[in-house]
């Protein structure tokens, strides 16, 4: 079996989160919540606003022993605190 990811070939999240209309601490129990759904290894993608959340949200994953695979704005945001597109994967155990 190969792994894409270790081949640096990206490949689509199997779960998607927009706490876009969200505020700390709320953006945060929501990712916590979706990384208790998700099974070791799998990817999610959350869409995320405001200089807080980007802050705290992906630190907060990595602090659980997660992994960060990208973070980056989406194209049609020109602030830093926009809109951002965070790619995650769950530590496998």
């Amino acid at each position: 079996m190969v792994n894409r990811l270790e081949q640096g070939i990206e490949t689509d999240p199997e779960l998607f989160l927009d706490i876009s209309a969200e505020v700390c601490p709320l953006t945060f129990v929501r990712t916590k919540l979706l990384i208790e759904s998700m099974k070791p290894g799998q990817t999610a993608e959350i869409r995320l606003r405001g200089s807080e959340p980007l802050r705290n949200v992906p630190r907060a994953v990595s602090g659980l022993g997660h992994t960060v695979l990208s973070l980056s704005a989406e194209p049609s945001t020109t602030d830093r605190a926009g809109t951002h597109r965070l790619r995650i994967r769950k530590r496998t155990e």
